[in-house]
C-alpha cells in the first residue's frame, strides 16, 4: 500500500482518503435512519438522536477549538477515523440488543468522529494547495463516493451471499471495511509542511469580526442548513413511510438522483455556470424554493416528490460560487479554526433543522417543505447581499 500511495501527490492521496470515507459515510448514513427504526425507534424519536448527536459535535468541536492546529490535522484525522470504526463495530455488536442508552452512545459518538473528519479535510488540502476549483473538487469526490456507497447498500440490501441475508446491519460491517481502507491511506500521508504556529481562537474571532462579508456568509451558512435540514434531514423516512418506498426502490431512487446531481455539479462548474452570481444563486437556491412552496400549498405527495428530487439535484452545483468565494477570504493561518467555526455554526443549524423535521414529519412532509421554503426565503435574501457586497469590493479595488 505504501509504495503504491508514494506514486500520489499528497493532495491526491488527501482526495483518495475522502473517497474511501465517502463510500463508507454514504453507505451507513442511507441505511442508518431505517437502522435505527428497524431497532424500534420512530421518526421522532431519530429525529431526537441525530439532532442531539450532532448538538453534542458542536459541544465537542467548542470545547477542542483551542487545540486544534494545522500542524496536528493528520493526527485529529487519523484518531477521528480510528474512534468512529470502533463505534460503528460497538452499533453492529448492539443490534436487535434493545439497549437504546448504549445506541444513542455510540451513534453521537460515531457522528462527531464524522464531522470532525469532515470539517477538517479541506484545511488539511489547503495546508498543501488552496484555489476554488480544489474546493468543488474535494466537494465532488465526497458527493460522489457518498453515492458509490449508496450504490454498494442498493446492490446488496436484500440480497443472501453464503448463507447470509444482507440487512441494515451487514450494509454497517461493510462500511466499516471502506473506512479501514481509509484509515490505512491518512496514516500513510507523510512529508506535509505546514506552520507549527498556533494561531489562538481570540486572535481568529478577531481576523472574522473586521469582516462583515464573513459574518454574514456564516449566518448565510446557518440557515442554509436549518433549511436543509427541515425539508430532507429525515429523507429516507419520508420516502418510505410517507411515499411509499422500500428501502430497496428508496436506495436506488436516491443514487440515481445522486449520480445525475454529481454530473451536474461537474459540468456545472465546468461549463454552465452563469456570469451572472445572482442568477446562480436563484438557479440553485430560488427554483427549489419555489418548488417546496407549491408542494406545501398543494400538499400533493408528487409534487412533494419532484421538490425534493430537485432539491437533491442541484445540491453538488455551484458549490465555487456559493462557498469558495467566502472561505478561500480566509488567510491559511486561520483556515482550520475558522472551518471549525463554521462548522459548529453548520451543526447547530442542522440540529435546529433536524428538531423541525421531526416535528414537521408528523404532520406530513408537505409541511417539512413548506418550513423549509420559509428559512430559503432569508437564505436566498443573505446571499444576495453577499454577491452585492463583493462585487462592490471588486469595484473598489
Amino acid at each position: 500500500m505504501e509504495k503504491i500511495l508514494s506514486k500520489f501527490k499528497n493532495e491526491n492521496k488527501i482526495l483518495l482518503m475522502l473517497a474511501f470515507f465517502s463510500i463508507s459515510k454514504g453507505l451507513w448514513e442511507n441505511f442508518r435512519q431505517l437502522w435505527l427504526q428497524d431497532n424500534n425507534l420512530n421518526a421522532t424519536e431519530i429525529s431526537q438522536i441525530l439532532g442531539t448527536a450532532t448538538f453534542c459535535c458542536v459541544i465537542v468541536l467548542i470545547i477542542l477549538a483551542k487545540e486544534l492546529s494545522l500542524n496536528r490535522i493528520r493526527k485529529i484525522i487519523s484518531v477521528s477515523i480510528f474512534i468512529k470504526i470502533i463505534s460503528l463495530i460497538a452499533l453492529y455488536t448492539l443490534n436487535h440488543t434493545g439497549d437504546n442508552t448504549l445506541i444513542n452512545l455510540f451513534i453521537i459518538l460515531d457522528t462527531i468522529c464524522e464531522k470532525i473528519i469532515i470539517i477538517s479535510i479541506y484545511p488539511f488540502i489547503v495546508s498543501i494547495k488552496k484555489d476554488d476549483k480544489l474546493y468543488s473538487k474535494r466537494k465532488l469526490v465526497e458527493y460522489l463516493f457518498s453515492d458509490i456507497g449508496i450504490l454498494v447498500g442498493g446492490i446488496l440490501i436484500g440480497r443472501t451471499i453464503g448463507n447470509i441475508l444482507v440487512d441494515y446491519n451487514i450494509c454497517l460491517l461493510i462500511s466499516v471495511i471502506f473506512l479501514i481502507l481509509a484509515f490505512v491511506i491518512i496514516i500513510n500521508i507523510k512529508n506535509i509542511k505546514v506552520s507549527k504556529e498556533k494561531v489562538e481562537l481570540k486572535k481568529t474571532i478577531q481576523y472574522i469580526a473586521k469582516d462583515k462579508i464573513i459574518i454574514l456568509y456564516v449566518l448565510d451558512y446557518l440557515i442554509a442548513n436549518i433549511a436543509m435540514s427541515t425539508g430532507l434531514g429525515l429523507k429516507m423516512l419520508m420516502l418510505t413511510n410517507s411515499l411509499n418506498f422500500s428501502a430497496g426502490e428508496a436506495t436506488n431512487f436516491l443514487l440515481a438522483v445522486g449520480l445525475i446531481a454529481d454530473v451536474i455539479g461537474i459540468m456545472a462548474l465546468k461549463y454552465f455556470t452563469p456570469k451572472n452570481d445572482y442568477l446562480t444563486m436563484t438557479i440553485k437556491f430560488g427554483i427549489r424554493m419555489i418548488l417546496y412552496w407549491i408542494a406545501y400549498i398543494s400538499n400533493d405527495l408528487t409534487i412533494c416528490l419532484v421538490a425534493m428530487t430537485w432539491s437533491i439535484l442541484i445540491s453538488t452545483a455551484y458549490e465555487n460560487i456559493t462557498d469558495a468565494p467566502y472561505i478561500n477570504r480566509i488567510k491559511n493561518e486561520y483556515q482550520m479554526i475558522f472551518t471549525n467555526i463554521r462548522y459548529i455554526i453548520g451543526l447547530v443549524g442542522t440540529s435546529i433543522g433536524l428538531y423541525f423535521a421531526g416535528i414537521m414529519y408528523n404532520y406530513g412532509i408537505a409541511y417539512n417543505l413548506g418550513l423549509s421554503a420559509f428559512f430559503l426565503l432569508f437564505q436566498l435574501t443573505l446571499a444576495y447581499y453577499l454577491i452585492y457586497l463583493r462585487k462592490s469590493e471588486n469595484k473598489l479595488i
